[in-house]
């Protein structure tokens, strides 16, 4: 699902809090509507795979899993521990604003390299990995709500590749949803190459 970028994620420039957070939350809104989309297939065709060593849909929501494990306690311990109050604008951070950017979807996808205990390729799911991916969503609603009432600059959270580097709050959130639309093309991307020779759902 192709989707009109925010001119701030081009280029590193100020944007209003408010705004930053509304895009987040709608782009979180369409990913629980496309998860329980995907959630309606049998679990056959949430399996399936393009080819061998290839993701299936369900390993595409597994995958991001694994990353809201890390990111949804760390952000919300990071919110509740803020002591700073709302500012306006958002500026998004070098580095912040660099990972935010190579997350988003592209017309072909980039191949990432993935981190071994971020793969989960082979892990026998069932559809109970879309449940927990759709509950993890409902969590980073309330999250982005919450941060309504404290600095998206001042508030920084770790990251799950390095304990030594943290992001601005404003762009973790960026990180994690922009992460998550990608997975969400990749996994309407399978769906796609299945439908021509597998008419079952």
């Amino acid at each position: 699902m192709e989707r009109t970028l925010p001119i701030f994620v081009k280029k590193t420039m100020t944007i209003k809090s408010e705004q930053l957070i509304q895009d987040l939350i709608e782009r979180t809104r369409i990913n629980i509507n496309q998860a329980e989309k995907f959630n309606s297939l049998s679990t056959e065709k949430l399996n399936w795979r393009i080819e061998q060593g290839s993701w299936s849909i369900l390993e595409c929501f597994e995958h991001l899993n694994l990353y809201g494990d890390f990111y949804i306690p760390e952000i919300k311990n990071r919110i509740e521990s803020s002591k700073t109050l709302p500012k306006e604008s958002f500026k998004p951070g070098f580095l912040g604003n660099y990972f935010a950017k190579s997350m988003l979807p592209k017309e072909k996808l980039n191949k990432m390299k993935t981190f071994k205990d971020k793969n989960p390729i082979g892990s026998g799911l069932d559809k109970r990995t879309i449940v927990r991916f759709i509950n993890q969503q409902e969590q980073l609603l309330n999250l982005l709500d919450k941060s309504k009432e404290i600095d998206l600059n001042k508030t920084k959270t770790a990251i799950s590749i390095s304990k030594w580097i943290k992001l601005k709050l404003g762009d973790t959130f960026r990180v994690v949803i922009y992460h998550n639309d990608r997975h969400i093309v990749q996994a309407n991307k399978i769906l796609d190459e299945k439908k021509p020779t597998h008419n079952n759902v």
